[in-house]
C-alpha cells in the first residue's frame, strides 16, 4: 500500500470514529472533542485529495449514527456473449447502476437503475460479487462503498433520455476493455468478472 493510500485509510477511520462517538456520547465536552476530531480528519482528507473542503466537510457531516458503508448496486447485463454499458454525460462507459434506494432491495434497485440507465428491463439472476469499491476502483471515495454485482437477464428496451446517460450498447468483453471507462464505477477487473460469471451457471459470489 502506498503512503498516500496509508494516510487515507487513516483520515477515513478517525472520521468513522467521530461519528460513531457522536452518535452514543453525552457529555458535552466529549462531543466537543469529537467534532473537533471530525473537522480535523475533513482538513485532512481535503488537503491529501485536493477536495474542497467544504465539500469534504458535507460529506463528512451528511450522516449520523454508526457508520457503516454506502451500498452500490450494478447490473451485469449479458447477452449472446455482450454486456450492455451505459454511456456517461462525460463520454465514459460504465456498468449501469447507483446508489440502493432506501425503500428498495438490491434486486429492486438494479431493476430500477438499468431502465433509469440503459433503457432496459431486466430480470435479476443471481449475485455475481459483493465488493469492496475502493480496493478495485480510482480514485478512493472518502468514505466505504460496498458493490453489489448482479447478473441479470436482458427482456428488452430502447435507449431513453435521460439526466445521467447519453446512450448504451452491447459489447464483447474485447470490445468493452478497449473502451474509455468510467473508473470510479467500472474497471477491466469487473468486466472480466462479469463475463466468467455469465459463463458458469454454478458461479459462487465473491467477497471482499
Amino acid at each position: 500500500m502506498r503512503s498516500d493510500d496509508r494516510w487515507l485509510e487513516w483520515v477515513k477511520e478517525l472520521q468513522a470514529l467521530s461519528q460513531s462517538a457522536l452518535a452514543y456520547c453525552k457529555d458535552v465536552y466529549d462531543i466537543e472533542r469529537f467534532r473537533r476530531i471530525r473537522e480535523i480528519s475533513a482538513c485532512m482528507m481535503a488537503s491529501l485529495t485536493e477536495l474542497p473542503l467544504e465539500r469534504v466537510r458535507a460529506l463528512f457531516t451528511a450522516e449520523s449514527g454508526y457508520q457503516t458503508p454506502k451500498l452500490d448496486t450494478r447490473a451485469a447485463i449479458i447477452r449472446d456473449g455482450r454486456i450492455l454499458l451505459a454511456q456517461e454525460n462525460s463520454g465514459l462507459w460504465a456498468i449501469p447502476g447507483g446508489w440502493c434506494d432506501a425503500d428498495r432491495s438490491i434486486a429492486e434497485n438494479v431493476v430500477k437503475e438499468a431502465f433509469e440507465e440503459t433503457g432496459a428491463t431486466v430480470r435479476p439472476i443471481r449475485l455475481i460479487a459483493l465488493l469492496d469499491r475502493n480496493r478495485h476502483l480510482t480514485p478512493p471515495y472518502v468514505c466505504e462503498i460496498t458493490t453489489a454485482m448482479m447478473l441479470c437477464e436482458y427482456l428488452g428496451g430502447s435507449f431513453r433520455p435521460n439526466p445521467e446517460t447519453v446512450g448504451s450498447r452491447f459489447f464483447t468483453l474485447e470490445e468493452a476493455v478497449k473502451l474509455p471507462l468510467a473508473t470510479g464505477k467500472t474497471c477491466v477487473e469487473y468486466l472480466e468478472l462479469c463475463f466468467r460469471a455469465a459463463a458458469d451457471g454454478r458461479w459462487q459470489p465473491i467477497v471482499d
